[in-house]
This record gives structure tokens, C-alpha cells and sequence, in this order.
């Protein structure tokens, strides 16, 4: 398993209880968010399609993600395969569902949308509205939605661009350099 969520509801964070920081790394620098648990409600990557950006109302702090940080250093530097780190994403209940399947996928394997379809219980013809929730993932790296690749083992879309997830993949040892 990649992640361990301490919780997922579909309540979000207010603003003005939004923590930010941002985290170097080799794919740029990263935006974390998190509520005033430390959960992390985001990480987002430069250019994401739909990523986040800072607002003025969010707290600029680096204290509540020190583990993230600690723990994505060591992903990167290849001596971290699963991530355990307390995730608060909020979602509808499909999404949340999908997003569950993806923390599922370990690290160095990869899965096709119509497998995460099946592993929901929902049909493989569902796998445009699999790949909608996979797009929504707003928790990058941590939600490995980057192990997710077509039927035909073809790399499709991935929301912080498709040579992130070639490097991503090549990381983790599923493509060759």
C-alpha cells in the first residue's frame, strides 16, 4: 500500500485554516496544503492541470509538513516506497472511492483505468469516469496516480504532465532510463 489516510471526508478546509509551504524536488517545486491537523489536503506540482495555487488567506508555514517533506526527500532518493502520511482529501464519494483504489497500487507496478474500475466495483466501461476522478487526484506523488496507464500499456494523461509521470515511472523502476 502507498499511503496509509488517516482520514478522507468530503468536508474541505477553509482558507483561512489553510497551511501551505513549498518543497523542492526534481520534478520542481512542490505546493503542499494542509488544515490545521496537518493532514494534507494537496500537493501540487508546477503548470498542474488543475493544481493549486497560494492565496492571500492561506498561513505560509512549514511546520506541519516536515514528515511530507522528510518523506518525499526520501522517495526521491530512493529509499522510500510507501508513504505514511495522514491525507484529508475531499472529494465526492466516487472520487473518493477511486482514490482509495489508486493508494492500492504499489510502487513499481502499474495498473490500467479499467482495473481500478473493476477494483470499485464499478464496470470497465466506467473508465472515462475513473479517469476523471484520477485527474481530480489532488494529492500527486502521495496518491501514486501516476502508476495508472491505458488497457494498451500506452502512457495517457496525467495531470502534471506526461514527462513527470515518464519520470516518475522511470523512478520507480517501471520504465527503463
Amino acid at each position: 500500500m502507498t499511503n496509509t489516510p488517516t482520514s478522507t471526508t468530503t468536508s474541505g478546509t477553509a482558507d483561512a485554516d489553510t497551511y501551505w509551504t513549498g518543497v523542492a524536488s526534481p520534478l520542481g517545486t512542490l505546493l503542499l496544503t494542509a488544515g490545521p491537523d496537518g493532514a494534507l489536503t494537496s500537493l501540487s506540482v508546477p503548470g498542474q492541470k488543475g493544481g493549486r495555487s497560494v492565496r492571500e488567506t492561506w498561513r505560509q508555514d512549514p511546520g506541519p509538513f516536515r514528515a511530507a517533506e522528510e518523506q518525499l526527500a526520501a522517495y526521491f532518493a530512493g529509499e522510500l516506497k510507501d508513504f505514511r502520511l495522514p491525507l484529508l482529501a475531499a472529494g465526492t464519494p466516487f472520487r473518493e472511492k477511486v482514490w482509495a483504489a489508486l493508494d492500492d497500487v504499489p510502487y513499481g507496478a502499474t495498473v490500467s483505468y479499467g482495473e481500478i474500475a473493476v477494483r470499485i466495483g464499478a464496470p470497465r466501461a466506467a473508465v472515462r469516469a475513473v479517469g476523471g476522478a484520477i485527474g481530480a487526484n489532488p494529492l500527486l506523488i502521495v496518491r501514486p496516480c501516476h502508476r495508472v496507464i491505458g488497457a494498451d500499456g500506452s502512457l495517457t494523461g496525467y495531470a502534471g504532465g506526461l514527462d513527470r509521470k515518464i519520470h516518475l515511472l522511470t523512478h520507480e523502476g517501471v520504465l527503463r532510463p
